[in-house]
């Protein structure tokens, strides 16, 4: 069981013009989606055929029942799922030229804020995943922190994809000291090159903070891992039209989850014995799934039968 905590939200997602020939004219039509990193990546390992379960707090209004719904198709375990009444956040999406997402958030008094850590993960919980918005939003943050801990000090693997939203974050360098003094509690850090650039680090200096591996994402120009015993492997990124690259940084963590179960690596003591061949397999398969997220719009990540074989 791999066990996704975090938020999940709905994208609303731009569609073209808005409508009438007046000032509405010159505002998109928005579509809800769907979304949230955390949400996408349950969704995509639940597609890739993992064992999966949700770990957060979900609102009770229509938004959030059709969360549980897309989990639930998805063959995620929700179980985990607190509720709440208060609103569901809405992320409002912009889609650049190239294809990269902004995102602006609307997050006061939202149900996934008050998240509190539970007594106990699921049974069978080999991994636990963590990222974005939900390590920053408070009381939240230090709830799901707690989880993260708590995690690492039962030895279980556990990945962290920090994925930046800096109009969320109020004090850039208490986030950056922060995100330090998670490493000692993760297995595997994946962030990618923007990521990476805003945070101030090297993968080195992760490294030498805990992680037993280190992933960082090159948009279209592919993967690379750093390892602890000073490894370094690239894999190009797959060629495809891009539509969106919305939910593809999640579809890659679900991937590298699900290839590192697949390939009975799934601990700590398995992602740092993982050799060249492991790695480039598994950075092959999280690019092509990405790729495919990337070739249709919003958060749509591939099932098994699409992303092929590891």
């Amino acid at each position: 069981m791999i066990v996704v905590a975090g938020e999940a939200l709905i994208d609303l997602v731009p569609l073209g013009a808005g409508p009438g020939d007046g000032p509405a004219a010159a505002l998109p039509a928005l579509a809800p989606r769907l979304g949230g990193g955390p949400y996408n990546t349950a969704v995509a390992l639940g597609r890739l055929g993992s064992a999966a379960a949700f770990c957060s707090r979900v609102s009770r209004d229509a938004f959030g029942a059709a969360l549980l719904d897309g989990l639930r198709a998805a063959g995620v375990d929700t179980a985990p799922v607190q509720r709440g009444d208060e609103p569901t956040t809405l992320a409002v999406a912009s889609v650049g030229a190239d294809g990269s997402a902004g995102y602006s958030f609307y997050v006061e008094g939202t149900a996934d804020r008050l998240f509190a850590a539970p007594d106990a993960l699921p049974a069978g919980t080999r991994a636990v995943s963590f990222g974005t918005c939900s390590l920053v939003l408070e009381p939240g943050a230090s709830a799901y922190e707690e989880l993260m801990r708590a995690a690492a000090a039962q030895g279980l693997c556990t990945a962290l994809d920090p994925n930046i939203r800096a109009g969320l974050i109020p004090d850039a360098d208490a986030y950056r000291a922060r995100f330090e003094s998670w490493l000692p509690s993760t297995t595997l850090l994946k962030l990618s090159e923007e990521d990476a650039r805003w945070l101030g680090g090297t993968p080195r200096e992760w490294l030498a903070g805990g992680p037993a591996a280190v992933v960082v994402t090159r948009g279209a120009d592919g993967l690379t891992v750093f390892t602890r015993d000073g490894g370094e492997l690239s894999v190009p990124g797959e060629r495809v039209d891009v539509v969106d690259t919305i939910g593809a940084g999640d579809t890659v963590n679900a991937a590298l989850l699900h290839g590192l179960a697949h390939l009975d690596a799934l601990s700590p003591a398995g992602v740092g014995a993982l050799d060249g061949d492991g790695w480039t397999r598994l950075l092959r398969f999280a690019g092509r799934a990405a790729a495919i997220t990337c070739s249709r719009a919003g958060a749509e990540p591939p099932y098994a039968s699409e992303a092929g074989e590891l």
